[in-house]
């Protein structure tokens, strides 16, 4: 018999049976437990950990993405992109920022935001950063106690944060001219400040600018100090050559200001916060003693005023008292001319000393600044119009005392004044010159030349008849002057002419008498009692025996 076969049927042990106990935890759900456990401690911490979330509005999303865009103050990551939807009238997006803890505090209501890209302007160049990490959003965190969840995002970084310390201003000025937002301010030519932002006055006649100077540069800022535009480049020639005066190449293109205290021995106290300053156009005229009220006047040209335009100045001998204001062209129904009318504004302060001698003399005497014009124009006081520039043809109004010059009628009671008016020399100059060519004009060009070609004429055929007749018997007349000429010479000039021997001969007689002479001076020179006794008979002692007496 096999011993490994199967056991029988019968020798199978009886199943046990056991029941479990009621309440009994399996060991199996331990698992789920702990991951339960864990879940919730980490939502906690999660809940714990996060900040606030906030909502900022913008016109556009250009460069924002959900869940990888982010949000960094002071180039650190403060939170990131959760979500962006478009608004229910499609007029601009929202975008859910999620904030981290430690940033809760810039939740508050003066907080501002703004999508930070790539912007070049005339201004400077702007987050360079972004064309490799791509846009983000920028935050100036606001000093404010209340908090906030909803912001108007800005589409441009604002020009001044809150932690820039220094001081702002305001310049007020008629033209802005190339002055923009984030122009750069200057304090002897070191960029310490700049504009913040520009805006029409209420009246539209002005514009103020707000600009701002940084710590500690603004304490330089002293109540006594003057502002100019210093855009672009300011040049000029004059009798001490060409000059080109500019602050920066960054002035050039994009503008700005320039400030200076009026005396660098007494520059003032610093200005406080937002003083306001006149903004003058260049460094010249901010820096010129105060002008003083204006004083309106009128001047009438009748010649054109071609060259003059508003802004021009009034020159009173080399002294620019005004400028010109506004230029009209008018009509006399009574004379039926045109005449221009030239409204200034006269600054009688830039006269200095001259000035308060003036107003001595009318105090003294008790009488008015208009009485004292008007004594002047009695004077000679006349206004004309005078070249500025020979090359650009640019005018200016001349003040003079003009010697010989007409009476003209003055009222001192008119508003504003009127001065009277010459012309000027150019307009002398071309008046002599339109007259001398008037009067050359009324030459008979014509019958002059009628007449001179008649002259012409005659004398040609004069010549002619004189050619005929006259011809023959000068030919003659040559002839025996050359043969005259010919005999003097043979006669005179010639060796052996009869003329040459006896002028020989006689100038021989002559030398012999004139020896002879010379010897008779010497006789009587010695024998000075010869010329009354005569010559002695004797021979002198020590005469020579061979030679005879003398004659």
């Amino acid at each position: 018999m096999n011993d490994d076969a199967p056991p029988a049927p019968d020798a199978v042990p009886p199943p046990q049976v056991r029941t479990p106990r009621r309440g009994a935890l399996s060991l199996i759900w331990l698992v789920p437990l702990i991951a339960a456990l864990a879940g919730m401690g980490l939502a906690i911490r999660s809940l714990l950990n996060a900040g606030p979330s906030i909502e900022i509005t913008f016109e556009s999303a250009e460069g924002i993405e959900a869940e990888k865009t982010e949000v960094r103050f002071k180039d650190v990551v403060i939170g990131k992109v959760r979500r962006i939807d478009l608004s229910e009238d499609r007029s601009h997006v929202v975008v859910k920022v999620d904030l981290a803890k430690s940033a809760s505090g810039i939740a508050v209501d003066d907080t501002r935001f703004w999508i930070e890209r790539p912007r070049i302007g005339l201004g400077g160049v702007s987050g360079i950063s972004t064309l490799l990490s791509g846009a983000y959003i920028g935050v100036d965190a606001g000093t404010s106690d209340d908090s906030r969840k909803s912001f108007v995002g800005l589409e441009k970084p604002p020009a001044l944060t809150h932690d820039q310390r220094g001081r702002s201003f305001l310049l007020h000025t008629a033209d802005a001219g190339s002055l923009s937002v984030g122009s750069p301010l200057y304090y002897r030519r070191i960029a310490v400040g700049r504009v913040l932002s520009y805006d029409l006055d209420k009246d539209g006649r002005n514009v103020t600018l707000q600009v701002f100077v940084n710590s500690p540069y603004d304490r330089f800022v002293t109540t006594d100090a003057r502002f100019w535009n210093a855009s672009g480049v300011d040049l000029s020639l004059n009798a001490a050559g060409l000059k080109l005066n500019t602050q920066s190449l960054a002035t050039v293109f994009a503008g700005g200001i320039a400030f200076q205290p009026l005396s660098e021995e007494h520059p003032g106290a610093p200005a406080p916060e937002n003083a306001d300053f006149t903004l003058f156009g260049d460094q010249a005229s901010s820096l010129a003693p105060p002008d003083g009220p204006p004083e309106a006047v009128v001047m009438n040209f009748e010649s054109s005023t071609r060259g003059l335009t508003p802004g021009s100045p009034v020159d009173f001998r080399g002294v620019s008292l005004g400028v010109v204001r506004a230029i009209e062209l008018n009509f006399d129904p009574a004379a039926q001319t045109f005449y221009s009318t030239v409204s200034a504004d006269l600054y009688p302060d830039r006269l200095g000393p001259a000035r308060q001698a003036m107003l001595a003399e009318e105090k003294k005497e008790g009488i008015s600044h208009a009485t004292m014009i008007g004594r002047l124009v009695e004077r000679g006081l006349r206004a004309q119009m005078r070249t500025g520039n020979l090359l650009t043809g640019q005018m200016y109004v001349a003040l003079d005392l003009l010697p010989n010059v007409k009476r003209a009628s003055f009222d001192p009671a008119a508003t504003p004044l009127v001065i009277p008016t010459a012309p000027g020399s150019l307009e002398e100059m071309q008046s002599q010159i339109l007259s001398i060519v008037r009067k050359l004009d009324s030459i008979p060009y014509d019958r002059i030349s009628k007449n001179l070609d008649n002259t012409l004429q005659s004398a040609d055929s004069l010549l002619q008849q004189l050619d005929h007749d006259l011809g023959p018997q000068a030919r003659k007349m040559l002839e025996n002057a050359q043969r005259t000429l010919q005999s003097l010479n043979e006669n005179l000039a010639a060796p052996d002419a009869p003329l040459q021997q006896n002028l020989g001969r006689t100038l021989e007689q002559v030398n012999a008498t004139s020896r002879s002479l010379r010897t008779l001076a010497d006789y009587l020179e010695k024998h000075p009692e010869s010329l009354i006794r005569g010559k002695p008979d004797a021979v002198e002692p020590g005469a020579d025996a061979g030679k005879g007496t003398p004659p």
